[in-house]
């Protein structure tokens, strides 16, 4: 067996933020993610469900060219139950996030809805229906 076979989740994600106080403000105000972790100013860890969401600026460890502005870097997908969707793009809305695809069921079998946080990363709320 090779130890890659070992591995079964994903733990947390870290997303390299263009304007880490604006993110930051975003994933704690708006998305209302509890702080798991505080490693200074340019590290911030959000416990979400099992998993951990860290924001981060380029430099700290990894100095690589910063994508455009704009540019689509990561999707990430949050799982809430059905009747939660709706309620979701209502916080959103009046949070003042412009919602990009409202809640719509799909004919993969979810509903989902589309936004973008402030890096222009795409996120989406989905359940499963």
């Amino acid at each position: 067996m090779n130890a890659l076979d070992a591995i079964r989740q994903l733990d947390y994600t870290v997303i390299f933020a263009r304007n880490l106080p604006s993110m930051r403000r975003f994933y704690e105000n708006v998305m209302r993610f509890p702080i798991h972790q505080e490693l200074g100013p340019r590290w911030i860890a959000y416990r979400v469900g099992s998993n951990v969401l860290a924001l981060t600026e380029r430099g700290l460890m990894f100095d690589d060219p910063a994508l455009s502005e704009g540019a689509l870097s990561v999707q990430l997908a949050f799982r809430v139950p059905p009747a939660d969707v709706d309620r979701c793009a209502a916080a959103l809305t009046q949070a003042g996030v412009s919602i990009m695809f409202p809640p719509t069921d799909q004919a993969w079998g979810h509903r989902t809805l589309f936004f973008r946080d402030p890096d222009g990363n795409v996120l989406e709320i989905y359940a499963d229906i």
